[in-house]
């Protein structure tokens, strides 16, 4: 398996099922997409700010969600076989990507522990099925880990340790894009440019300033570049 990452802006995310699965999708596609639900029933959830459409996706009707919805991803987290194995169906005859909360070997903590090897789908109904690892956002960051389905409990360890370990790295990297913008701007050549932010995005005092009331992470970083800059490191 190999990690990618998808922009699904302007796209729309069509996800069956109002359960907890579905929610949890849900919010994390309505960061990005039109996300549109459909569900009979959406209980007492946060969507994110997805459409939910109130209806009974049978079988039958799924292909016509497809045709109205014109998805670029289909998420099938319904609590129904067949309804799931008709969104794979439907998905792979509309040429969609597909993700199956069922039959999960990806490492999100909300899919399902249902046995991977269900029957519904054959090698090429499957060729455009995906994944969806547990993340860790800090935008524009974002950090994905994987186990292939064998231990989402270790995604969810990980991704709580990368939470912590890596908090501030959003602000970083937007920092270090404005330090590289400005020392170009300066005419500093490329080598010194580059030794100079990889300093940055090491410096302990940068990290530290950026998460505290202290001196900003702008003026730590400042002064790590010129000590870069005047070689005394």
């Amino acid at each position: 398996m190999i990690p990618l990452f998808h922009d699904f802006s302007g796209s729309t995310v069509l996800v069956f099922g109002g359960g907890r699965v579905g929610a949890r999708k849900a919010r994390r596609f309505a960061r990005e997409a039109r996300t549109v639900v459909v569900s009979p029933d959406f209980g007492d959830r946060e969507f994110g700010g997805a459409e939910r459409v109130r209806a009974v996706p049978g079988p039958m009707a799924v292909p016509g969600w497809f045709d109205r919805a014109d998805p670029a991803l289909a998420v099938a987290a319904t609590d129904d076989g067949p309804v799931n194995d008709a969104i794979a169906r439907a998905a792979h005859e509309h040429g969609v990507l597909l993700n199956r909360a069922d039959r999960s070997t990806g490492d999100d903590p909300a899919e399902s522990d249902a046995d991977s090897d269900r029957d519904g789908n054959d090698g090429n109904e499957r060729a455009r099925e995906i994944v969806v690892p547990a993340t860790v956002r800090d935008d524009p960051v974002t950090l994905a880990v994987a186990t292939g389905g064998r231990s989402p409990a270790l995604s969810r360890h990980l991704r709580e340790r990368f939470e912590e370990e890596f908090a501030g790295a959003g602000a970083m990297a937007e920092l270090s894009g404005q330090l590289r913008t400005e020392l170009r701007e300066r005419g500093v050549a490329p080598s010194e440019r580059r030794a100079a932010i990889r300093a940055v995005v090491r410096s302990e005092r940068v990290w530290k300033a950026l998460g505290d009331s202290g001196p900003s992470g702008w003026t730590e970083a400042q002064s790590v570049i010129e000590d870069v800059l005047s070689g005394e490191r």
